[in-house]
């Protein structure tokens, strides 16, 4: 459809029953967002239908398929998760309710059975904003995809606005007069996804490492846990809420740092040394890792902490995984590309956005010269764009962000070296950045 038509339809008159004026969510670098106010159950199932209508139509998915829907720990996401599953009702379509598991989690058992996935998360952003994240049923929704979601859209919000408020299913507030309960939970997602790790990486491989789950409100905490003890690490969980802390994985603060360094303070007045403090974003595909320094050591700050950026946690795992090709956003540190080139690893520099570095891995597997396709971004989410054989088993490709595998490799690559994970990134370029950010109202 034409930039012209999608524009008329944007600013077409809301329905006549509502007591307010809706606003659209807009797609981010990934994913839809906005204000929690202004995606009202209505909004929320404009956006779901119209985009299962442009997955429908494209072949992605058929009559009667199953979306898998989950969600991550925000107050607000328990009913935009119902409001998403009266759209997948109505079109006719089956729900299988995965829960509160990570967003990669829901993608790699999606994708895995061929079923659209749909995520309610706004990822790393404070809890008055949320979001909606639907991939395709062979992987993320790509820029190319955007233009057709967004007619499509546009034409469910046509025939909402076109209601009466006696026909239409909301109230004038945008609320689902009666809406759907959620389905029993099916645990099979989560047990996929922890499975895919206890798979790749040696049980025991993690003894003698005593780590610290920061838990906070990230949906994957327990999940991480157990992977963790699964795989031979002590295992001691810290600072969990049940009131939702956003940590954006890019922008970690001083005052975050100091907090960290609390929770080793704490754990610590038993005599027994901590070695690394792991953590997640909100829906828990982006990483936080940082390495615990001997007593005695410290960091030009005076923290026993050391954070790593994502962007360099991408190189330990691009190397643990033996990579042959990656691709990161042109954002990554420019550390990335002195140690790929000096590796041998082909690297592609792509625009700021997982659909992007997506398009990219695909272009690279499909050109049939290279075997392990690997990606990553600075917020250190790490994507696999085909399968990969780790030992003797098989990596299968998850071409999405996800946050354990980058927390395993960096753990395991000093295990198996018998080296601290500082001194392993001492073996890193020496390369200076600072990342921020602006969140708009």
């Amino acid at each position: 459809m034409a930039d012209q038509d999608r524009s008329e339809h944007r600013t077409q008159s809301p329905a006549s029953f509502l007591n307010y004026t809706p606003v659209p969510l807009a797609f981010g670098t990934s994913g839809l967002r906005g204000l929690v106010k202004d995606i009202t159950d209505l909004e929320a199932y404009i956006n779901v239908k119209g985009t299962l209508r442009y997955l429908l139509a494209m072949g992605d998915i058929r009559a009667k398929s199953t979306v898998v829907i989950a969600g991550d720990l925000r107050p607000s996401t328990d009913r935009i998760m119902r409001a998403s599953i009266q759209a997948v009702i109505d079109l006719g379509l089956l729900v299988e309710n995965s829960g509160r598991i990570p967003t990669p989690a829901l993608v790699f058992h999606a994708i895995s059975n061929r079923r659209a996935g749909l995520m309610v998360t706004g990822s790393h952003i404070p809890f008055d904003r949320n979001g909606i994240k639907i991939n395709k049923s062979i992987g993320e929704v790509l820029k190319s995809d955007e233009p057709g979601i967004i007619a499509e859209v546009e034409r469910v919000r046509a025939e909402e606005y076109s209601c009466t408020a006696t026909t239409s299913a909301f109230d004038a507030s945008g609320m689902l007069k009666h809406g759907p309960e959620l389905p029993t939970l099916d645990h099979a997602a989560e047990d996929a996804y922890v499975t895919r790790y206890l798979n790749c990486f040696p049980r025991g491989g993690l003894s003698g490492m005593r780590v610290l789950v920061y838990q906070h409100s990230a949906v994957g905490r327990d999940i991480l846990a157990r992977v963790l003890r699964d795989l031979g690490a002590e295992v001691v969980t810290v600072g969990r809420s049940d009131t939702f802390i956003p940590i954006d994985t890019e922008n970690i603060t001083d005052e975050q740092l100091d907090r960290l360094q609390e929770f080793v303070d704490a754990v610590e007045a038993d005599g027994s040394a901590a070695h690394a403090i792991v953590s997640t974003d909100g829906d828990s595909d982006r990483p936080l890792l940082t390495a615990v320094l001997p007593t005695g050591s410290a960091m030009p700050n005076g923290k026993r902490v050391r954070f790593l950026p994502g962007d360099l946690l991408g190189i330990v795992v691009a190397e643990y995984l033996r990579a042959d090709a990656a691709a990161v956003p042109i954002s990554a540190n420019d550390a990335v590309e002195r140690r790929l080139r000096k590796e041998n690893i082909l690297l592609e520099k792509t625009k700021i956005g997982s659909p992007y570095v997506i398009s990219a891995l695909d272009e690279l597997r499909g050109s049939g010269k290279f075997q392990r396709v690997v990606g990553w971004e600075a917020n250190g989410g790490f994507l696999t764009g085909s399968d990969i054989e780790v030992g003797e088993s098989k990596l299968v490709a998850l071409p999405t962000r996800d946050a354990i595998l980058p927390i395993l490799a960096n753990l395991f690559a000093a295990a198996r070296q018998g080296i601290s994970l500082s001194l392993l990134w001492d073996r890193l370029p020496a390369r200076l950045g600072r990342a921020g950010s602006i969140i708009f109202p």
